[in-house]
């Protein structure tokens, strides 16, 4: 029987495009901070619309990172990602002479891919009497893996290569998969981590149909107010996070500056509700569960827990159960905060932003604060930290990340503060 000895994964790379900052110094400090990211929506006329603000990218310039020419054959989602990866590439120096890039992957997220795309070409096709007159790269565009190999072909990595797709869950599933890959040695390095553009007609008004989204038109940037007992819905984000995953060894073989250590996952599902849920947050405490068995580390050995926390009704409290249930008597020694509160939802890429909230918090022992929350909702424990109002100072050695989809998806990540 063969054994397998698994490697060592640390994170050697981070990049960021946020509705609160287009790099990860940015974002890092305006999270710090308790930045809101909501404003007023630019990219289309919203009268028509319930919600009329989201936490939309701000400035960012495509030039900076392809030739126009180039931009055109990407929809939105994937110039974000190449945005995001770009910057984690340099940051790691996987761009330079001597990587073996057949040994270097890309599992990029996207839970809705290019929803842009697809929205401008339908409206367009009916206004042509439905005459198939469509762009030709209309599907190049449109689907979820194109990131994935966009990013490969700029740079040359012809390693495992492919996109995760389990809604709001999507980067941190991402995440879970390099993670094992590489502690499994099928690769040294990979480009892990989703992109986000539904900031869109179509994405708003799906979302405003379900219920889902918050319609504090009148204060947007209180609009995200997780716990509290006005919450009415989530804040509709965009954007992109980048994490360089690497095994241990190749990177201390290259001289790579390492930012963390990635040292558990988890992926379960509620099997539950299309949308909600499980009110008991069985499967997301399943998930936490494996994770911390994944990890090898007691609950005790958890400083942080950056939440999935939306602002619903419904899932924040099932989530707070779930932490609980989870933790026990350890629940009143964490931190645990919901950055979303400043980001807003940026559905399939939260989980890979929050995961770099998680990594920084593990450098610079600060917990990002959860913002806008005055007071608690009907059942929301009162004997938790959840890290109102502004960033608390600790030590942070092990910091976990949670992220959950529509369709019951759960994905969990553990990182700890890097010591060689």
């Amino acid at each position: 029987m063969r054994t397998v000895t698994l490697k060592r994964v640390v994170v050697t790379g981070l990049g960021a495009l946020t509705p609160i900052g287009n790099d990860v110094d940015t974002f890092w400090n305006n999270m710090k901070a308790g930045v809101s990211g909501a404003g007023p929506i630019t990219k289309f006329d919203t009268t028509e619309f319930k919600t009329k603000f989201a936490c939309e990218v701000k400035g960012f310039e495509v030039e900076k990172y392809m030739e126009k020419k180039e931009a055109r054959k990407m929809d939105c989602f994937t110039q974000y990602a190449m945005a995001a990866a770009q910057e984690a590439v340099v940051n790691a120096g996987l761009d330079k002479e001597g990587i073996d890039k057949t040994k270097v992957g890309v599992i990029w997220a996207s839970g809705n891919g290019g929803m842009l795309t697809f929205e401008e070409q339908i409206v367009e096709f009916t206004q042509q009497n439905f005459v198939p007159k469509f762009n030709p790269f209309f599907i190049p565009k449109l689907i979820c893996d194109i990131a994935a190999g966009q990013i490969a072909m700029k740079y040359g990595f012809m390693g495992i290569n492919f996109c995760t797709v389990s809604a709001c869950a999507s980067s941190t599933s991402a995440l879970v998969d390099a993670f094992n890959y590489i502690r499994l040695g099928k690769a040294n390095a990979i480009v892990a981590g989703g992109s986000e553009a539904p900031v869109t007609r179509a994405g708003i008004a799906g979302f405003n149909a379900l219920k889902a989204l918050s319609t504090r038109n009148e204060d947007p940037t209180h609009a995200s107010r997780p716990f509290d007992i006005e919450r009415d819905g989530f804040v509709m984000g965009e954007g992109a996070g980048a994490i360089i995953l690497e095994e241990y060894e190749h990177a201390i073989a290259r001289g790579a500056t390492i930012y963390g250590e990635m040292i558990g996952g988890a992926m379960t599902c509620d099997a539950y509700h299309l949308t909600a849920t499980h009110p008991e947050g069985m499967g997301a405490r399943l998930g936490m569960e494996q994770a911390l068995e994944d990890a090898g580390i007691e609950p005790t050995a958890v400083d942080y827990i950056n939440s999935h926390t939306t602002s619903t009704p419904v899932g924040d409290l099932s989530e707070l159960k779930a932490i609980v249930s989870a933790f026990g008597d350890h629940v009143e020694k964490l931190n645990i905060s919901a950055t979303k509160s400043m980001t807003g939802h940026l559905l399939g890429a939260a989980g890979a932003i929050e995961a770099i909230a998680c990594i920084k918090a593990t450098q610079e022992d600060i917990i990002p604060p959860t913002i806008n929350t005055s007071i608690l909702g009907e059942g929301i424990p009162t004997n938790l930290n959840l890290t109102l109002g502004k960033a608390q100072q600790r030590t942070v050695n092990v910091a976990m990340s949670n992220t959950f989809g529509f369709g019951g998806h759960n994905a969990i990540v553990v990182f700890k503060k890097y010591t060689a």
